[in-house]
């Protein structure tokens, strides 16, 4: 569900104003091209239009909030190590969606400075390249569907960065095939090695 393409959601302009700010400030304060913040965004929440996102968990029972942040993996969550990044920041006068008590998992201001520290901490900084790739594998997971993942989320940041940031497009099935060429399938490959090896082991 977190890799289907929401292009059908019709986000209005006025919806996205409140973001631009934070977006801007999330960038200037952690290093990391805004696109790819906002591409998460889009595929974590569309936009924070997704029903559940200022209430509870996702269908997973696991995380929740505008970038669905883990807070049930163990000893410490995802959200915790992360969640007082908006400290670093100026948090923009007003926006939707400001809860009364930081840090909040529901605030978008919150939420979108805590992953990108968490994006920074990966490795990703402003090209939109195999770092930035990395940071979004990590940020899903270490897994077939997180290769998948990262492929969409940085082909979207880099589409947007070639032809003006648009909220409403879907992802070119080209430059997706040309990220996962990159950085995808050298990772696929290694999995599928290991999986492999494994079920060999297992026997």
């Amino acid at each position: 569900r977190r890799l289907v393409d929401q292009a059908e959601t019709r986000i209005p302009r006025r919806w996205m104003e409140g973001f631009y700010p934070i977006y801007a400030t999330a960038q200037s304060t952690f290093g990391v091209n805004w696109l790819l913040i906002a591409s998460i965004h889009r595929q974590e929440s569309a936009f924070s239009t997704a029903p559940s996102t200022y209430r509870g968990l996702n269908f997973a029972g696991c995380c929740g909030g505008p970038m669905q942040f883990n807070v049930t993996n163990r000893p410490v969550s995802t959200w915790q190590l992360v969640s007082n990044s908006y400290v670093y920041g100026r948090r923009p006068a007003a926006y939707d969606h400001m809860t009364a008590a930081h840090p909040s998992l529901y605030d978008d201001f919150d939420a979108i400075m805590a992953a990108a520290h968490l994006l920074s901490a990966d490795g990703a900084e402003y090209a939109l390249d195999g770092a930035a790739w990395d940071a979004a594998y990590a940020y899903y997971g270490h897994d077939a569907t997180g290769v998948s993942y990262a492929d969409e989320v940085l082909a979207r940041a880099i589409g947007w960065s070639q032809h003006g940031f648009c909220i409403n497009c879907g992802v070119d099935r080209a430059m997706i095939d040309a990220v996962h060429a990159a950085y995808g399938a050298p990772v696929l490959a290694a999995l599928t090695t290991a999986t492999a090896a494994n079920a060999r082991v297992r026997k």
